[in-house]
């Protein structure tokens, strides 16, 4: 499921920025639900790089039948945060580069 391509937002070099973001949003619109129903995820960390999450499930998150991704960090400081582009985006940012994974309790 990580791997899986969503249609990765893209636009030409020669755009300006005003013009790439007001594409990006015209995308994010034409997403269609792909998926029968939301399902929910842990968010495992097998190793802390950053040295403030700590290892083991970090995070609860749900993915919406059209893709978009609400997570809910654990710990001290809980915070709920939404991904519009769904799990490749969560994990290029949280993924370090495998040092996190996701585990899906639904099917």
């Amino acid at each position: 499921m990580v791997g899986r391509n969503r249609g990765a937002l893209t636009w030409r070099m020669n755009e300006t920025p005003g013009q790439a973001a007001a594409t990006l949003i015209r995308r994010r619109y034409l997403r269609v639900r792909t998926k029968s129903k939301a399902r929910r995820f842990q968010l495992v960390r097998h190793v802390d790089v950053s040295g403030i999450s700590g290892t083991g499930v970090v995070a609860e998150g749900i993915e919406w039948s059209d893709g978009t991704v609400a997570l809910r960090w654990c710990g001290q400081y809980p915070t709920t945060t939404v991904w519009q582009d769904g799990i490749p985006a969560l994990l290029s940012i949280h993924g370090h580069h495998g040092a996190t994974t996701i585990h899906w309790l639904d099917p």
